[in-house]
């Protein structure tokens, strides 16, 4: 349960249940290029000559090599932070866009099925792949480096349930339509 006062993009009655990032396992690579630009900033700075230009060479490779950071370790970091996938009591919603932002909800009486993946490397970390399968058209939503994706697949399952319980109660006729409490 989020401790936050209450989402104004939520539906009356609706609840957040959990909120998270994909897997930190994410921002590895970029990390890694980033440790690969500094030694090779390192050598090319070791390996200029003294001269009179080698002042203006050093500058011109570390402004490269900044420039460089900034674009690989920005934009994946940026990509993960604005990526948020939200369980709540009504539906899920997935949410990505740096600039543009992106959104889907998928309603938890459309779903039909919640499955997960882990490889080994997946295992190790606490991480997985999230396969949710929905009525409609867009059928099924594959949602990769879900952290402790074995936990949410539960949860929303559990959600799922609970929402076909409470539509189950809503439709006291069977004729469809929702009456109400």
């Amino acid at each position: 349960m989020s401790g936050m006062g209450h989402d104004r993009s939520l539906a009356a009655g609706e609840e957040c249940v959990q909120v998270f990032h994909p897997h930190w396992k994410t921002l590895v690579g970029p990390i890694a290029l980033a440790f690969l630009v500094v030694a090779a900033l390192l050598v090319a700075e070791v390996l200029m000559a003294a001269s009179k230009t080698a002042g203006i060479a050093r500058l011109a490779v570390a402004a490269v090599a900044i420039v460089l950071l900034m674009w690989w370790l920005s934009y994946p970091l940026l990509r993960w932070r604005t990526t948020v996938y939200e369980l709540t009591t009504r539906r899920l919603r997935l949410r990505d866009g740096i600039i543009a932002r992106n959104g889907r909800d998928i309603p938890l009486s459309r779903i039909t099925d919640v499955s997960f993946r882990k490889g080994p490397l997946d295992r190790l970390l606490g991480c997985g792949t999230l396969i949710v399968e929905s009525a409609g058209e867009h059928g099924e939503i594959t949602l990769t480096e879900i952290p402790h994706v074995e936990y949410v697949q539960s949860t929303l399952f559990q959600l799922v349930e609970d929402e076909r319980l409470r539509a189950g109660r809503d439709d006291r006729t069977g004729d469809g339509i929702t009456y109400g409490p």
